[in-house]
């Protein structure tokens, strides 16, 4: 089985074909292993046995546009040979509404005692797809749904297959300037995308996750600057957002900013290590790729990787949908709950449009 990955980045005309069709992508311990490395990278919310740091070798990287009928032939070809593997029993559940209030309740405990100042609390969604439409038309579908976003499908033995309509940036950069965000806060999209319109509970969210990577910047970077949060849209959803500029300082490597700031508090929370190993505890199953990030690492010169939000594993039948929200002492669980609602819209937009093409 070959590993591939076709990506769309935003407001582009065209998408890029990156396969291995040989062996299997590349093991990695640790995330400050993806300095001076080439390839495609699909790293998981945290490295574990079942979730490992993968980079897939570019032995083929083609680019075509949207349009192209050679491109979306090799596209369908492709995929057509996917094999989706055995998803674990622990992600083919759903997170039942009393399940996530129990968690949300865990989780405002630590919040209104004052040992966490957020915690982004996840769920997923079992979707039956009887009327499976094949990939191709999947990963095309949402490009056109989501011009704003970073659009993947993804395909490997080690890691299953997924579909990501990502909004934000981990880090992107050419090896000289390198970019960031800080991305929190979630409204619905008509709901009002002036500033003024942003409630105090989405506007401290954004500040803590935007200071947290500033401040981590700072310690591997030099001319580091931040230009104030704006609204950004995505999909039917707005969020805010912080645009970070900088240069690697000393010996300091892609990798090293990785490790520094992943996983940010817009996936994680605060205190950072705190956090992740309460959600291990208190989530029920591994996220696995959700919350992590995928993207070209120095393919063609170009490093745009971003977060993995808004996606879907895709099986046999069904798909797993992801989404998540930051939690801060004055949130409410009613409110959480519908905004992981409004989330997985993203991706069941995608599946409801294709299968109503193919009943």
């Amino acid at each position: 089985m070959s590993s591939y990955s076709f990506y769309r980045l935003p407001y582009s005309d065209s998408f890029t074909a990156v396969v291995q069709s040989s062996g299997v992508p590349e093991r990695l311990n640790s995330y400050a292993e993806l300095s001076g490395r080439t390839g495609f990278v699909v790293a998981p919310f945290a490295i574990s046995p079942d979730a490992p740091l993968l980079l897939m070798r570019p032995e083929r990287v083609e680019r075509f546009a949207l349009d192209d009928v050679s491109g979306r032939e090799l596209l369908r070809e492709v995929t057509a040979g996917t094999t989706y593997g055995r998803i674990p029993v622990l992600y083919a559940d759903d997170v039942s509404r009393a399940a996530y209030a129990s968690a949300f309740a865990a989780c405002h405990d630590k919040l209104s005692s004052g040992e966490f100042d957020k915690v982004v609390l996840s769920r997923r969604s079992v979707v039956s797809t009887p009327d499976r439409a094949p990939l191709h038309e999947l990963f095309l579908r949402a490009c056109e749904l989501y011009p704003r976003a970073f659009v993947t499908l993804f395909s490997s033995e080690a890691c299953g297959t997924w579909l990501v309509a990502s909004p934000e940036i981990l880090i992107s950069g050419d090896g000289n300037v390198w970019h960031t965000v800080a991305l929190a806060g979630t409204m619905r999209y008509g709901n009002g995308p002036g500033g003024s319109e942003w409630s105090a509970k989405n506007k401290r969210e954004q500040r803590c996750v935007a200071d947290y990577i500033g401040d981590n910047l700072r310690r591997l970077s030099c001319d580091v600057t931040e230009n104030a949060p704006k609204t950004v849209r995505a999909g039917a959803l707005v969020h805010l957002r912080s645009d970070f500029s900088f240069r690697l300082s000393g010996t300091a490597g892609v990798g090293d900013v990785i490790a520094a700031v992943h996983p940010t508090p817009a996936v994680c929370g605060l205190p950072k290590a705190d956090t992740q190993r309460f959600i291990n505890t208190v989530e029920s199953g591994s996220r696995g790729y959700y919350s992590g990030f995928m993207g070209p690492l120095a393919i063609n010169g170009e490093t745009n990787l971003y977060v993995s939000l808004r996606c879907m594993r895709l099986a046999d039948g069904f798909c797993v949908l992801y989404a998540g929200g930051g939690l801060l002492k004055d949130s409410v669980e009613e409110q959480e709950w519908d905004e992981t609602e409004a989330k997985m819209e993203t991706m069941m937009k995608v599946i409801e449009t294709c299968q109503g093409k193919h009943k």
